[in-house]
């Protein structure tokens, strides 16, 4: 292993710990009122950014060859965060909202580390149901939002585009050692573990 590598490793899981504190699970603390606010937020708040990352992260590391399967995923879990949305936004409300955001890293940091490979459909469900629970947490705070859609807008724009970071970061994470991908994976499931504890 190089120096660089522990380094670069270390760094990541110093900063996955600095930040846990501020890692939002809640929706109360939240006030979207724009296009760039809900842009901003999934990049902001370490749960979504890490839970979005770790979607393309799977896709790419477990799809056997480029092309249409490296997609499933991601756009399994961002058609899946629009429909939890639209939901909150009609206030219906689902049980364990927060606790199924959390699971969803600790779930997604385990397929990141076992690369496992699904169906392009399954996939996508998967990822599909723990998204809707992202988007439901998004569309209840908006509820009472002039501008809803436009956040929504945003958010949604800022998932596809960490989506595609996580396809790129596993692509180039197919020809490096094993160890680091799954190191990657066990630290995203490691923050999911912490975040359910957390809501004990």
């Amino acid at each position: 292993m190089h120096k660089c590598s522990r380094n670069t490793i270390v760094l990541i899981a110093a900063c996955a710990v600095s930040t846990l504190a501020a890692a939002h699970t809640g929706v109360e603390s939240h006030g979207h009122t724009s296009f760039f606010t809900g842009f901003m937020h999934p990049l902001l708040g370490l749960d979504h950014l890490a839970a979005m990352v770790a979607v393309g992260l799977w896709s790419a590391l477990a799809a056997r060859r480029a092309g249409p399967e490296l997609l499933w995923g991601p756009l399994g879990f961002a058609n899946a965060l629009l429909l939890g949305a639209m939901l909150g936004l009609q206030g219906v409300a689902l049980p364990a909202v927060e606790p199924m955001i959390a699971a969803s890293l600790l779930l997604l940091g385990l397929l990141v580390t076992s690369r496992l490979r699904l169906p392009g459909a399954g996939a996508a469900a998967l990822v599909g149901v723990f998204a809707v629970f992202h988007g439901l947490a998004h569309g209840q705070e908006l509820v009472d939002s002039a501008s809803a859609f436009a956040t929504l807008a945003g958010m949604l724009s800022a998932t596809l585009l960490l989506h595609a970071s996580g396809l790129g970061l596993g692509w180039a994470l197919r020809r490096s050692p094993l160890w680091l991908p799954r190191a990657v994976g066990a630290a995203v499931a490691l923050l999911g573990g912490a975040l359910l504890l957390q809501l004990a």
